[in-house]
């Protein structure tokens, strides 16, 4: 009987974290660059339902009935599809259309330098010249730091990153893709560092000055699965409460004397 209760629990603690998840893409739904995050969900182990080597069954594995064991979340993944395009008119907001990341560099607080991968493009330019993201981290071209004469009256990026100021070439934006996404590790909202086993290829992305890129979030679908979650979750509290009033009976009622 007591099985059923942890079953009904480790279907509230899913469905909890799928909440999270939700509630996480819905509040970055107007984040620039910002992927939607999913949740799967798996059946716990079968080798949890055995028992091994203990004092009722020595050195022989035994099943332990043929009830679930409940659920656990299998991965959280990102969806890394297209958002919409929106026109700013920003000299330093950009926009990639396509596969592909903007290469920034961040410095951690020990002072050790990480490049990291972004598809937030809403950059701008420090007093001393240098192209950044909005926390301050370089952004980086093809030849390093990209710095950009403050006075330039006039600053144009081609579709292909070629940054050009007054006439005057500058560097080439550093845009990298990857084979595999699923080495990547996600930092922060919209920051991604690959991990061992990813492997750079050339990007197919387009660059559009003057552009964001906005989030992919789709909140209709997000509030319609945050409506189907709450209905699990509550589904989950009746099981524990039915299993209560009968664990209350089997305690207190069963074989009480009548006087």
């Amino acid at each position: 009987m007591l099985r059923g209760l942890y079953t009904a629990w480790t279907g509230m603690e899913n469905e909890q974290k799928r909440l999270d998840v939700i509630s996480n893409n819905m509040a970055n739904s107007d984040t620039v660059g910002y992927k939607d995050e999913r949740v799967t969900s798996q059946a716990f182990d079968q080798v949890l339902a055995i028992k091994v080597r203990d004092g009722s069954q020595a050195y022989h594995n035994q099943a332990i009935g043929h009830l679930s064991l409940g659920v656990k979340i299998g991965e959280v993944y990102t969806d890394y599809t297209q958002g919409s395009i929106r026109q700013t008119g920003g000299t330093y907001d950009l926009a990639l259309s396509g596969n592909g990341f903007f290469t920034v560099n961040v410095t951690d607080k020990n002072g050790d330098v990480h490049t990291r991968y972004t598809r937030n493009g809403q950059f701008m330019l420090t007093k001393e010249g240098l192209l950044v993201d909005a926390d301050g981290n370089p952004v980086q071209g093809e030849g390093g730091e990209i710095r950009i004469n403050p006075s330039a009256k006039s600053v144009s990026i081609s579709r292909t990153g070629v940054v050009t100021a007054d006439g005057e070439t500058i560097d080439t934006l550093k845009i990298v893709d990857f084979e595999d996404y699923d080495y990547l590790r996600k930092y922060g909202d919209t920051m991604y560092e690959p991990v061992d086993g990813a492997t750079e290829k050339d990007a197919t992305a387009e660059i559009l000055q003057g552009y964001t890129e906005q989030s992919n979030v789709k909140v209709v679908k997000e509030m319609v699965d945050m409506i189907t979650i709450t209905r699990a979750y509550e589904a989950n509290q009746k099981v524990i409460r039915s299993y209560d009033s009968m664990l209350d009976r089997a305690v207190n009622q069963v074989g009480r004397l009548q006087g």
